[in-house]
């Protein structure tokens, strides 16, 4: 294997000041993971502050202010700092292996984000979450560069991980980026949705990648007892779940407290928002007013209201920030324009449903149940549905997932 340079990636360290360098920006990332309190366990903070992130991200996209990806590799003098940030580095765009080689024989391209490496402080959030112990089999769905699994393997053993990615040149990246760094588990090129049987059962299930719904073979490959810790893929109420697996497709769990938001399992995706969103930045409204109800409320992750609203609005899945206001989308081709101009919001809406006159009636109901945060909020997963509940399993106040 060789680095961006051309030369053995393996001996780069021993004459360019590379390593002790990189070294060093460790040290500080997983200091300052330890301080915000997205990491807790030692283990994990050795974990963060061993594992190489460099050997995972030689090169990677970087976006500009004009929208555009720029290429950016080993040569670029900040290159470390900008590895080691805590920032999700994109590492593909469209599905397409060449796109880096792309955006470098461009100087910047177009495209969606379809492989990355996560901002740490998530990864770290959610290998807490996992609460895994020495021995336990750990699944993650959504290889990537391979440097969660690094970490998993740093803690548990190689042999206790199997991770899997539907791209099969994400994949052989990813065990070439592994073994570079010393780490040997199973990579699986397959289906993500349908986990790994052959390898199963897991103690621990992973889901680096969001799911509209959580995917009952992941439940089915767990042990009773075991954790699926996963991301919701919703544009509005999107977050971290732990799920306690039952016996069979089935299991119970809790809306985490932390946020967590990752691109969508590839199965998941919705491409259809993008025509959605220009159809609503153009259409002739059905109906023009004001509202007390700033857009923030519902689409700031920060805002207490944020998750409550996406249940709700659970299917939209087009949103457009923009100057001075937004604009949504929903597949049924219902749609809002919110804009705020002097202090005052308005709304514009069409399509088959008033998508904002739901918004502001599920405020009022949030407000009547005391304002609840996410972390009140609880899930079930089984063959006959999956839905929310409020405080417990059997409150009246539930939401289909």
């Amino acid at each position: 294997m060789t680095s961006d340079t051309g030369l053995p990636w393996e001996t780069m360290p021993r004459w360019s000041g590379l390593d002790a360098r990189a070294g060093r920006l460790r040290k500080r990332l997983a200091s300052a993971l330890l301080a915000d309190g997205a990491v807790r366990d030692p283990r994990w903070l050795d974990a963060f502050r061993t594992v190489p992130r460099h050997v995972f991200l030689r090169r990677f996209l970087l976006q500009r202010p004009d929208g555009l990806w720029e290429a950016a590799d080993s040569s670029r003098p900040d290159w470390l700092e900008l590895v080691y940030d805590d920032q999700v580095r994109v590492t593909q765009l469209d599905g397409d292996p060449e796109s880096w080689e792309r955006a470098r024989a461009h100087g910047g391209v177009p495209g969606e984000a379809t492989c990355s490496s996560s901002m740490p402080a998530i990864m770290a959030i959610m290998l807490e979450a996992l609460r895994v112990r020495d021995g336990h089999d750990v699944l993650e769905i959504g290889t990537g560069t391979g440097y969660n699994a690094a970490l998993l393997g740093h803690v548990l053993g190689d042999e206790h991980v199997t991770t899997v990615d539907v791209d099969r040149s994400i994949a052989a990246l990813a065990g070439e980026n592994l073994a570079a760094a010393g780490h040997a588990p199973t990579v699986v090129t397959g289906d993500g949705l349908l986990g790994v049987p052959g390898r199963a059962p897991f103690d621990r299930v992973l889901g680096t990648c969001a799911v509209t719904r959580v995917p009952l073979p992941w439940l089915e490959q767990t042990t009773p007892g075991g954790l699926v810790v996963t991301t919701l893929n919703r544009l509005i109420g999107a977050g971290l779940v732990r799920i306690t697996a039952g016996d069979g497709p089935c299991g119970e769990g809790r809306v985490l407290r932390e946020d967590g938001r990752f691109m969508p399992l590839r199965a998941h995706a919705r491409h259809w928002t993008a025509a959605a969103l220009e159809h609503a930045g153009t259409a002739e409204a059905v109906s023009r007013r004001e509202t007390d109800l700033p857009v923030n409320a519902v689409l700031a992750a920060s805002h207490p209201f944020e998750f409550f609203a996406g249940l709700v609005l659970a299917d939209v899945a087009g949103c457009r920030v923009e100057r001075g206001g937004a604009r949504f989308a929903h597949e049924d081709g219902s749609w809002v324009r919110h804009t705020t101009r002097d202090g005052t919001s308005r709304v514009e809406q069409g399509g088959p449903r008033a998508l904002w006159d739901l918004a502001e009636a599920a405020h009022e109901h949030w407000l009547a149940l005391g304002s609840p945060r996410r972390d009140r909020f609880g899930v079930t997963v089984g063959p006959d549905g999956q839905r929310f509940w409020l405080d417990a399993p059997t409150s009246e106040h539930s939401w289909p997932l």
